[in-house]
């Protein structure tokens, strides 16, 4: 399996030829289907739409829908907006805390050039007392 750093060098040069290739304008549809197909290309292994549980107290109770999901490793988030707003980042974060994942690329295709943004999954410290115990 590739590192992280690896992967997400070949997911993003995938992603600036298809930019390259058709422009700002389409729909994120059209994006993630030719983006699948130029990553098929260059060798990498992607699952579209795929489906992840929302756990809550070890009960389902919802999911999320990844755009792109490649070599089981890295969430990636389409977009075809005039710009990246904060709750994309957010989005991006619990697609990757619900798949227990750490690494993210949230891609904006409206952009010129196009917008390339890398997410990570945030960690919450326990919190500690003055003598250091976990409460």
């Amino acid at each position: 399996m590739l590192h992280h750093d690896q992967l997400t060098s070949r997911i993003i040069a995938a992603a600036i030829s298809v930019h390259k290739a058709l422009g700002p304008g389409f729909l994120e549809s059209v994006y993630e289907q030719a983006l699948a197909v130029e990553m098929t290309a260059s060798g990498l292994r992607f699952e579209r739409q795929k489906s992840v549980p929302i756990e809550y107290r070890g009960q389902t109770v919802g999911e999320h829908r990844l755009d792109l999901l490649v070599e089981e490793a890295v969430v990636v988030e389409l977009k075809a907006v005039t710009e990246l707003e904060l709750i994309f980042f957010a989005t991006v974060r619990s697609y990757l805390k619900a798949a227990r994942l750490e690494t993210g690329l949230l891609l904006n295709f409206a952009a010129i050039p196009l917008t390339i943004k890398r997410v990570g999954r945030e960690h919450v410290e326990p919190a500690k007392s003055e003598a250091g115990a976990i409460r």
